[in-house]
């Protein structure tokens, strides 16, 4: 029965699959405890303000050496802990981003967060209340991508019974890798001030892909700390040429570069999107203050019914209670709320998810296609 209802799905939200490719993912048991602490911390702090420092400056803003940072940041990607990836925001291609919400039929929840976290375009992918909704954020890079999965092949797929799709119109968490409020106090401002974050540019809607582009995309987003030299080896460009495009990209605002962080890493923790309806004149405040709590992760004002979304994690659903009841209790202008735990995390920023830790991604296709079609 799964595997008939993993097919079919695969046939309609994956496009242009070979089926056998794809076996079904399973549940990893919970691995031993794999907590940050320390310099671990530190380091993943400082790759929240600088994704592609390189080794010696992150050593020199942590005073240790490089051999240091360079051993114990392998050990936590090896270890699924973490991973840097190269994010594009669809906005700065006069795109949209979406978030959205799938209410599916109880054995066909998991063949389809599966199949959408296999999408280039879907960033990550839960699976909420009790295993009968699917929530995923959708960046495709034009408009024909996006139209051919919510128009064409979700609505096609048999376990999907309703779809509620929202557009994201402000990002008060999610923008940017370094304003996650929860690691704040690792580093000390002198160690801050050594890593100077590099600006983000306002999205002006302007930027146009060139040739090429696609294949850079591709590898950052597998590894967003991919050396120039590499890119170039897997493109067929020049070193000069890939340095030119990547920063040309990151300074349009096309590309950003995020770091993905394993449940592995944080300890006990529960998990939801919470679902809020704010007064028009109250949205902006509402947001910003929901903004600057620890427990929020992601936060954005959108289309539809609800008007404000936001990623909430506390050690326990006690503790999800505690912060209903204080935090947002004394926040004025919430009118309503709907809080939808998650059952499963599928796929983060990037990443697949197995267990509580990342998945290590496929290799890119079509790159050495790409390449071949340069010589």
């Amino acid at each position: 029965m799964y595997r008939r209802v993993c097919d079919e799905v695969l046939t309609h939200v994956v496009p242009f699959v070979d089926r056998r490719s794809f076996p079904p993912m399973r549940q990893a048991p919970l691995s031993e405890s794999a907590v940050l602490a320390g310099m671990d911390r530190q380091l993943v702090r400082a790759l929240q303000l600088e994704p592609r420092a390189s080794f010696s400056r992150l050593a020199e803003a942590l005073d240790v050496s490089e051999q240091t940072i360079a051993r114990r940041y392998y050990r936590l990607r090896r270890d699924g802990l973490l991973r840097v990836v190269g994010a594009v925001d669809p906005r700065a291609l006069g795109e949209t981003d979406w978030m959205v919400r799938l209410r599916c039929r109880p054995d066909g929840a998991v063949p389809v967060a599966e199949a959408l976290a296999r999408r280039d375009d879907v960033s990550w992918v839960t699976i909420n209340a009790g295993g009968s909704e699917v929530l995923f954020a959708l960046r495709s890079r034009s408009e024909a991508d996006r139209e051919d999965l919510l128009v064409q092949r979700l609505p096609k797929s048999t376990p999907v019974l309703d779809i509620a799709a929202a557009v994201i119109l402000h990002r008060y968490i999610g923008a940017d890798a370094a304003d996650w409020q929860g690691l704040r106090d690792t580093l000390t401002p002198v160690q801050v001030s050594r890593l100077t974050a590099t600006p983000r540019v306002p999205v002006s809607r302007s930027a146009a892909l060139e040739p090429g582009d696609h294949a850079l995309l591709d590898l950052l987003a597998r590894d967003g700390r991919t050396s120039y030299t590499v890119l170039a080896r897997a493109t067929g460009m020049t070193v000069g040429r890939v340095m030119r495009r990547v920063d040309a990209l990151q300074a349009s605002g096309v590309v950003y570069f995020d770091l993905d962080i394993a449940f592995a890493a944080m300890g006990p923790v529960t998990t939801a999107a919470l679902w809020l309806k704010a007064s028009p004149t109250r949205l902006e405040a509402v947001g910003r203050a929901i903004a600057e709590h620890d427990e929020v992760q992601f936060a954005a004002a959108i289309t539809g019914d609800d008007n404000l979304v936001a990623s909430v994690a506390s050690d326990s659903l006690e503790g999800l209670y505690s912060y209903l009841i204080t935090k947002i209790a004394a926040i004025d202008g919430i009118n309503s709320y709907e809080l939808s735990p998650v059952l499963r995390r599928v796929k983060q920023a990037g990443a697949i998810t197995v267990g509580d830790r990342l998945a290590e991604p496929p290799p890119v296709s079509g790159v050495q296609r790409y390449r071949q079609t340069r010589t």
